[in-house]
């Protein structure tokens, strides 16, 4: 039984209560085969009158109402285990912050939190009761058969082991082929999503009918995983069948010949004849189903070693019980050093600075050289591997992450919109913001165009904003940074990045109002956005290398002369 699943479901209590209800009635249902059998072999023999049909017509109705029972309660439970086991993994993806999330392929955990788990429906519908039934059963049937006949029951003993030992031989196997058919599906789900995504680039660079060669070999080789398994799956059946044959026949042959010899009564033939097979049935039913909960298991595998984070280090949680004071903070960090798993050179090394209260910081440098790295430190995505990051001299593990950033006004390279209503993707960090205040930040974010889209603010936009040039995404994004009137901390990374010199004019100026009033630390490659800084600091492979006060000028009425609502 799968340990990390068992603590799972002792840890959710409705979950506790529906998997009690499913093994009782799936364990009661088993034992009623022994009154079925005692009824049905006295009425064959006739030593029970024609009566004697009502209570094995009883018998029948309970085992099937217990059968219903366990049906739904297993659903149930099912239910409730996938249901907890997302919510974790989701809660796990959203603490371990874009940082690390990016060791992921989207693709392969949208493939994990859905069909994947999907597959646990088999070992907790079938599997988990079946063990159930295979542990008290096979004894009670054993107990009987004892009491009847002592040459019968001792076959049974000795042919009963041979069902798990050759089902665990094939087990071995099928578990080895199932997790290799569940990675060749994730790896096709990853893919597919990859190559659907990046789709438009790959048109205007004529690869496409190359990726859909790729995508052939990757489906191929699924379909071969799967094949394997199915032949695995017919060998185990194949296996139990025969063993369980066998085993009945050596049964069956001695009671016949003892029958016609008159050692042996038609009552007690009858009884053994009847019950020997419902001691093989539950172990072959356990086999045959732990083939079915592969899949499932696999993905809960899968499932755990995220949770786990074996290989990553620990994201920062909400720990800390401080709430941060209000008013715009001094950041400071202290000779922090950050290192991701897997990579040799630090991203960020023994680096040392001060952002003062109100000051806007422009951090500069080359691609890949640490500066989304500092500002995932100040959002908490991060936590460093040594040195620590002070909020108004308080350490960020010591502050209540919600209430921190609460308090932070956070513009992405590439913000992310959401397939919902413009106003919905405005109000992502306000949800209880009314439309007039989406319509001030709207326009404080200069978006005039959003008035001649088709529904205005109820124009509904495509995922990632699929019908909006890059720009509007932009100035939507600030938009969502303006509905926060309470932060104090502006975070922009790279806001102007693949913008034209329209939309740029635009975001620059909604920035230079966004960041009055409040503590502004900006990833900056566009001269015009460097200009709006109080201090430039250059970042050159995870270590600061210059940091220079300059004089502020305005920019604000050269940007503004380039407003518009341009794609």
């Amino acid at each position: 039984m799968h340990k990390d699943l068992l603590r799972l479901m002792r840890a959710e209590r409705s979950v506790r209560r529906h998997l009690a209800v499913t093994m009782v009635a799936a364990v009661l249902a088993g034992l009623l085969v022994l009154v079925q059998a005692e009824l049905l072999a006295g009425v064959l023999s006739g030593r029970f009158t024609a009566v004697a049909l009502a209570g094995l017509a009883a018998v029948v109705g309970v085992r099937a109402l217990l059968a219903w029972t366990q049906g739904v309660f297993a659903g149930r439970t099912a239910t409730g285990v996938k249901s907890a086991l997302r919510h974790r993994l989701l809660a796990r993806l959203r603490d371990l912050g874009p940082g690390r999330l990016t060791q992921h392929r989207s693709g392969e955990l949208v493939t994990l939190t859905g069909r994947g788990l999907d597959g646990l429906d088999a070992y907790l519908t079938g599997y988990l009761p079946s063990i159930a039934v295979a542990a008290v059963v096979p004894l009670a049937v054993l107990v009987r058969l004892f009491a009847a006949d002592l040459a019968s029951a001792l076959i049974v003993l000795i042919t009963l082991p041979l069902i798990p030992v050759f089902g665990a031989l094939v087990g071995m196997t099928t578990k080895a082929v199932t997790e290799r058919q569940f990675l060749a599906l994730s790896r096709l789900g990853g893919h597919f999503l990859d190559v659907v995504r990046g789709l438009p680039t790959l048109r205007a660079f004529g690869r496409a009918r190359y990726q859909a060669g790729v995508i052939q070999q990757v489906a191929d080789a699924h379909r071969n995983a799967t094949m394997r398994t199915l032949r695995v799956a017919f060998l185990s059946s194949l296996v139990l069948e025969l063993c369980a044959s066998l085993s009945l026949a050596l049964v069956a042959v001695p009671i016949g010949l003892r029958l016609l010899g008159g050692s042996l009564d038609l009552t007690t033939a009858l009884l053994v004849l009847l019950l020997a097979p419902e001691a093989y049935l539950p172990l072959r039913a356990m086999g045959t189903r732990f083939h079915a909960s592969m899949e499932g298991v696999a993905a809960a595998d899968a499932a755990f070693a995220v949770l786990d984070g074996a290989d990553e280090p620990e994201p920062v949680r909400r720990t800390g019980q401080g709430a941060p004071p209000p008013g715009a903070p001094e950041i400071r960090l202290e000779n922090v050093t950050v290192r991701y798993p897997g990579r040799d050179v630090a991203a960020l090394e023994d680096v040392s600075l001060t952002i003062g209260p109100g000051e806007r910081v422009a951090l500069v440098g080359e691609s890949g050289g640490g500066k989304s790295t500092l500002l995932h430190l100040v959002l908490g995505f991060v936590r460093p591997s040594e040195g620590r990051v002070l909020v108004d001299g308080t350490d960020l593990r010591e502050l209540d992450l919600g209430s921190w950033r609460a308090r932070l006004a956070f513009v992405a390279q590439r913000p992310h919109l959401f397939a919902t209503s413009v106003a919905g993707n405005i109000r992502l960090g306000a949800p209880s913001a009314s439309l007039e205040e989406v319509r001030r930040a709207a326009a404080a974010a200069h978006a005039d165009f959003v008035d001649a889209l088709p529904q205005g603010f109820d124009t509904v936009v495509g995922e990632r904003g699929a019908n909006l040039s890059a720009g509007q995404r932009q100035r939507i994004a600030l938009a969502r940074a303006f509905c926060r009137p309470a932060a104090s901390v502006l975070l922009l990374d790279e806001p102007t990045a693949r913008l034209d010199g329209r939309s740029e004019a635009a975001v620059v100026a909604a920035t230079s109002d966004l960041a009055q009033g409040r503590t502004a630390v900006i990833v900056a490659h566009r001269p015009a956005m460097i200009d709006l800084a109080d201090r430039v600091i250059r970042v050159h492979e995870g270590r600061v290398v210059s940091d220079t006060t300059r004089t502020h000028q305005k920019a604000e009425p050269a940007a503004r002369r380039g407003e518009g609502s341009g794609r």
